[in-house]
């Protein structure tokens, strides 16, 4: 039997120390909300301070097996309860614990986080299949550039 796996490791620098205190709060007070209702809907990431105290940048990572969406929908949250503006982006990759077809590839994901959505992703599955199959991909590549 394969294991499948989803693994990033990115950064986002939340402004100030005290807008980064107030991430891990928020981490773990939903991480908490979660275990007392018994339907996990935050998990999916771990999220640490990337310098240690005092810094403003967040390192998110998966913990062993990354949840792309919670990721997402956690830093949206973040993004409207500390102001955060501009766009951030992450790229992942999808991995197999053995040789599975179709089993590995990844993708990327842009925000923009002012507007508080995601506006963009590209799947490399996705591209490959439709340069394979002969398909229009000049707005995919314009995607990937």
């Amino acid at each position: 039997m394969a294991d499948y796996f989803t693994h990033f490791s990115c950064v986002l620098d939340a402004g100030t120390p005290e807008k980064a205190a107030h991430a891990l709060d928020l981490h773990v007070r939903l991480l908490a909300e979660d275990e007392a209702s018994g339907e996990p809907e935050h998990g999916g990431f771990s999220l640490a301070l990337q310098d240690g105290p005092g810094t403003s940048v967040l390192w998110f990572h998966d913990d062993g097996q990354g949840d792309v969406d919670r990721l997402i929908t956690f830093v949206l949250r973040l993004a409207a309860e500390i102001d955060l503006t501009g766009l951030w982006g992450f790229d992942y990759a999808l991995t197999c614990s053995r040789f599975r077809l179709e089993a590995f590839g990844g993708g990327a994901h842009v925000i923009d986080l002012g507007a508080r959505k995601s506006i963009g992703w590209i799947s490399t599955h996705e591209w490959l299949t439709a340069a394979l199959n002969g398909e229009d991909i000049d707005a995919v590549e314009a995607l990937v550039r």
